[in-house]
């Protein structure tokens, strides 16, 4: 039997799902530094799964990624409600990136 090394966080699931298809999973549960930074790292790899993913694959991508974003979150004691006002707020404030707007430049009034 193939043993593959992976140590990269996944979903809280995942082991069980590959016990029932019958594999041998070895996993450990990670204390805060430790989970931070494999958030960051899962960030990353889900930032450049987005970045490569075809259409089909779209929405599964942007979900994981929001679910990493989530986590991190929760992880620095914020709650999914509070991000999501946070961002209605300043959508509101600020207006979302529907228009895409991209600034050239500002010049500063002497």
């Amino acid at each position: 039997m193939e043993k593959k090394e992976y140590n990269k966080l996944v979903r809280d699931y995942f082991p069980d799902l590959m016990k029932e298809k019958g594999k041998n999973v070895e996993f450990e549960i990670l204390n805060g530094s430790q989970y931070s930074e494999k958030l960051m790292e899962k960030f990353n790899e889900e930032v450049e799964k987005f970045r490569n993913v075809g259409t089909d694959r779209l929405l599964s991508e942007i979900v994981d990624l929001l679910e990493v974003v989530y986590a991190i979150a929760d992880h620095r004691g914020i709650t999914e409600s509070e991000v999501e006002f946070m961002r209605q707020l300043k959508k509101t404030r600020s207006g979302g990136f529907r228009k895409k707007i991209m600034l050239k430049t500002i010049e500063e009034k002497s």
